[in-house]
């Protein structure tokens, strides 16, 4: 979702432009076509069908059944100002998705399943995307490009932390929305950040453990701690 999974590590404190999912809205995003129609509509600012469809390369018979979709469940709603008899508009409702209902992921574990590989499809897209302009683009934005793999030996506690801090420096900079575009310093770009935490047990987890859901951000999603 600006499209993002993200989790909450205290109270919530849920932003005026986030919306926390429920089990309705999980099974919303649970396909990636839907997670990307948030993610566009999120990044990009209000968009048809027909233009959605180009990006992502479906039909527009599709995108507009996932949008529909997505409006009945409160993510995307109708453009009035820019539609008109012939092309319908929509605009997304948030700018922010959060999963930290650690219930709901006893209640809905396969929705939560879909809707994580749905956000990690999603990922995998982008990164893909950005491969594939990478040689195109200027010398001094493909030096900015990383893509790295570290291994930590970590406590469940010492990677919480980790997720904490890593999140602390990213809330320092500048926010990508479609309205701060226009006050960004000259020579500003949408710059893609993707964390992961993947937890690689030398040991398989008793089968009776379970642990809670966290959360899903971005103009995207963002998700963590959830199975």
């Amino acid at each position: 979702m600006a499209d993002a999974v993200e989790r909450s590590d205290g109270p919530p404190n849920v932003e005026e432009d986030s919306v926390v999912l429920d089990a309705k809205g999980l099974r919303a995003l649970a396909h990636p076509v839907r997670v990307h129609l948030v993610g566009l509509l999120r990044k990009y600012g209000p968009s048809t069908a027909t233009r959605l469809a180009q990006r992502l390369g479906v039909n527009s018979g599709t995108a507009s059944y996932h949008l529909r979709q997505l409006g009945a469940a409160g993510f995307v709603e109708e453009d009035t100002e820019r539609g008109n008899a012939r092309e319908r508009w929509w605009r997304s409702v948030h700018q922010m998705t959060e999963l930290n209902d650690r219930e709901l992921a006893d209640r809905e574990p396969e929705a939560i399943m879909a809707f994580l590989q749905s956000v990690a499809t999603t990922y995998t897209l982008r990164t893909q995307q950005t491969l594939n302009e990478l040689q195109t683009m200027p010398r001094t934005w493909r030096n900015t490009f990383d893509m790295s793999d570290m291994a930590l030996r970590l406590t469940p506690e010492e990677a919480v932390a980790l997720r904490q801090e890593l999140r602390a420096v990213l809330a320092r900079y500048r926010r990508d929305t479609p309205e701060a575009a226009a006050s960004a310093p000259e020579g500003a770009e949408r710059v893609g950040v993707i964390t992961q935490l993947l937890p690689e047990l030398d040991t398989p987890a008793p089968l009776e453990v379970h642990s809670g859901p966290e959360t899903v951000t971005e103009a995207e999603t963002s998700s963590q701690g959830m199975l």
